[in-house]
């Protein structure tokens, strides 16, 4: 695991000090060597830090040159399949590799020069973001994962293409110009993420998963993406050849192809644990890691005073029974907050799953012992775990889409009326004391007066997962919000739960669940791995039937029976919990000063992007209780607000970076 970056350019730079500045940006992603590649005529620049988990010696070096002196590497991920794929290369070659030393980067490079890059990233079973210079046709690709597990960001600024693994690398470049996107803003606004290919900043771009970018220098713009690997085509593909075999033939199958995974995702040189909360898919990861390991497997929890969200002691329990290493952290609420302050530095782009505390703090947590860690992240998305998926009531996506078109329409024109901003207004109560009586109920009106008038459900879901819809918050932006995704990237499957466990997969999946893990664990040089992401479990998933995901008003059905294979029915049968702070208490008590500070009307006023009004009454709304939830949206703008000021303050420090003599072997210079 690593951070990348770098830049295309016929400009003249500081090309040295350029370079580092980005990389120097990213070290917390890899501090155990860094390294620099530059070719003046061609104008590019390819930099490297990295978290050594194969081969630790200086073999292992980045950015790597092909054998024949070709193509030029920067890779952060892993991918797991490296040694099949190294004995596919000398059996076609009929020869042995001459490699360097026994890391997955040298077999990438073998790999592309024997396939060319399109075929062989087919290939590739693993989580990578790379950029490949091609000396030959000076081309700089970027390449992205089938499932959006590593970071990629992109774009031109003027005349200069720059890339790198998070924002702080292009922000640091010189030519940068970070002019914020208020159409990501408003994005944010309404689903507490960014979702690719946006980002907080206009022309920079998130590479979108399983695609691949080949840009040329001079050429000023953005050519089509490339896909290698498409979740539309594997879902439609997977309606006309579902799983045909019975329940325990699936069982055995999925058994199978998640051993395999696992089995994959512990090679590594350097100590790898699991995160264990005690809940169905992290349990099922550490028994069949346990299963395939000769000593007892690293095993971290968190615990947490407030019973309601403290999972500790069934993680305990499950690792009791499997006989893990088992370590945990109670952590107090003064923790958690003590986090915070962090969020918008370590999070780098504007993200808002309040989740981000716990897994910050379990990932810290892991760091002490392993350096690599496996996670149940994607089980929901997968097998049917979100209560989304199974609700049952006539309010849920998966109802309205059953009633007849005629009956949806006129229900969703009614409550559309019913919820016009007109008829939200403020009341005096008896006391003389101001009571806000409309606003939460209108925005739950409307929300659902929008998915019954939907016409598909990409639709429902697309209005059912934004969170705020009567007020514009964003000044100078008064578009609906886009979609999640484009409409081609849409799978049009005949059944609701699977057309919503697929839109999860495509859009909260990567842009919330994975981002919220990979800056958390790189936050603290930790490698995060999720077994079920490997995209032969995604492949098979894709094909079982939706009794085998959802049943009798209860998810993950098949995953629940392959887990009772090794862990006992009472140690992990439960209500699902989710992973999140208590936020908006906290936004009442302990960070309620922070929370003023931020939201101060000078400060918004003076940042110029919400509207200060606005704001202030829902922070008010909130203080004064009653009707409506608004921690969710509060939490958003608060750590846009954070964020913004985070900026502001880094960007006005007037410190010079001194550039320090690079290690041997760390600089490569072409002329």
């Amino acid at each position: 695991m690593c951070g990348i970056a770098g830049y295309l350019t016929s400009k003249t730079l500081d090309w040295y000090d350029c370079l580092d500045r980005m990389i120097g940006q990213l070290r917390h992603r890899g501090s155990d060597d860094k390294g620099q590649w530059i070719d003046l005529e061609a104008g590019v620049a390819l930099g490297h830090q990295r978290l050594s988990i194969l081969d630790l010696s200086m073999q292992g070096h980045q950015p790597m040159i092909s054998e024949s002196g070709r193509y030029v590497i920067v890779y952060n991920g892993e991918v797991y399949n490296f040694l099949e794929l190294q004995t596919e290369l000398e059996k076609r070659t009929g020869a042995t590799l001459k490699l360097r030393g026994r890391s997955d980067t040298e077999v990438i490079l073998a790999a592309i020069e024997t396939w060319g890059l399109n075929d062989a990233v087919k290939r590739f079973v693993g989580m990578f973001a790379f950029a490949l210079w091609d000396r030959t046709e000076r081309t700089l690709s970027l390449v992205r994962d089938r499932i959006g597990e590593k970071p990629l960001y992109y774009g031109w600024t003027g005349n200069v293409f720059m890339f790198g693994s998070e924002l702080k690398a292009l922000r640091a470049h010189p030519q940068f110009h970070a002019d914020i996107d208020r159409v990501a803003l408003n994005l944010l606004l309404h689903y507490d993420y960014i979702p690719a290919p946006y980002s907080i900043y206009e022309r920079i771009y998130k590479l979108l998963p399983g695609t691949i970018l080949t840009v040329r220098n001079n050429s000023g713009a953005l050519p089509p993406l490339q896909p290698y690997w498409s979740a539309k085509q594997v879902y439609e593909a997977a309606q006309a050849r579902s799983f045909q075999g019975d329940e325990s033939e699936a069982l055995d199958v999925i058994d199978s192809v998640l051993r395999t995974s696992i089995r994959g995702q512990m090679v590594a040189d350097v100590p790898v644990g699991v995160f264990l909360s005690g809940g169905l898919d992290s349990s099922l990861v550490t028994a069949l890691m346990q299963a395939q390991c000769d000593r007892p497997v690293r095993s971290f929890t968190i615990g947490f005073d407030d019973e309601s969200m403290n999972e500790a002691p069934y993680a305990k329990a499950v690792a009791s029974f499997l006989g893990t290493k088992h370590t945990e952290l109670y952590v107090s609420g003064t923790d958690a907050l003590a986090v915070v302050p962090h969020l918008a530095h370590l999070y780098d782009e504007p993200f808002a799953d309040s989740s981000q505390i716990p897994t910050y703090i379990v990932a810290r947590l892991a760091k002490q012992q392993v350096k690599v860690c496996l996670s149940g992240d994607g089980g929901d998305e997968l097998f049917g775990g979100y209560p989304h998926y199974f609700d049952n009531s006539w309010l849920s996506n998966r109802r309205i889409g059953e009633l007849p078109p005629y009956v949806r329409f006129a229900a969703g024109r009614a409550l559309n009326r019913l919820a016009s901003p007109s008829n939200g207004q403020s009341l005096e109560s008896s006391t003389g004391v101001p009571v806000w009586i409309g606003p939460a109920t209108l925005e739950r009106l409307s929300r659902l007066g929008r998915r019954f008038s939907a016409e598909n459900a990409e639709d429902r879901y697309h209005e059912s997962r934004k969170r705020w819809l009567q007020r514009k918050l964003v000044v100078g932006h008064h578009e609906d919000v886009p979609r999640l995704r484009q409409q081609e990237h849409w799978a049009r499957l005949k059944d609701h739960v699977q057309t919503m466990m697929y839109q999860d997969l495509i859009s909260y999946l990567p842009d919330d669940i994975l981002v919220k893990v990979d800056r958390a664990t790189m936050g603290v040089s930790l490698e995060g791995r999720a077994p079920y992401l490997d995209h032969r479990v995604v492949e098979f998933a894709a094909r079982l039937p939706t009794n085998f995901k959802v049943c009798r008003g209860q998810g993950k059905t098949l995953l629940r029976k392959l887990l009772y294979r090794y862990v006992p029915k009472e140690l992990v049968e439960r209500p699902k919990q989710g992973f999140g702070p208590p936020v908006g208490q906290w936004l009442r008590g302990p960070l309620k000063e922070w929370a003023e500070d931020l939201l101060d009307k000078r400060k918004i006023q003076s940042a110029g992007y919400l509207h200060c009004n606005s704001v202030r009454q829902i922070w008010q709304q909130h203080l004064q209780g009653g009707i409506g939830n608004y921690s969710n949206l509060l939490w958003t703008i608060l750590l846009f607000q954070q964020w913004i000021n985070h900026k502001v303050t880094v960007e006005s420090d007037d410190v010079s970076v001194r550039r320090t003599p690079c290690e041997e072997g760390a600089v490569g210079l072409t002329n």
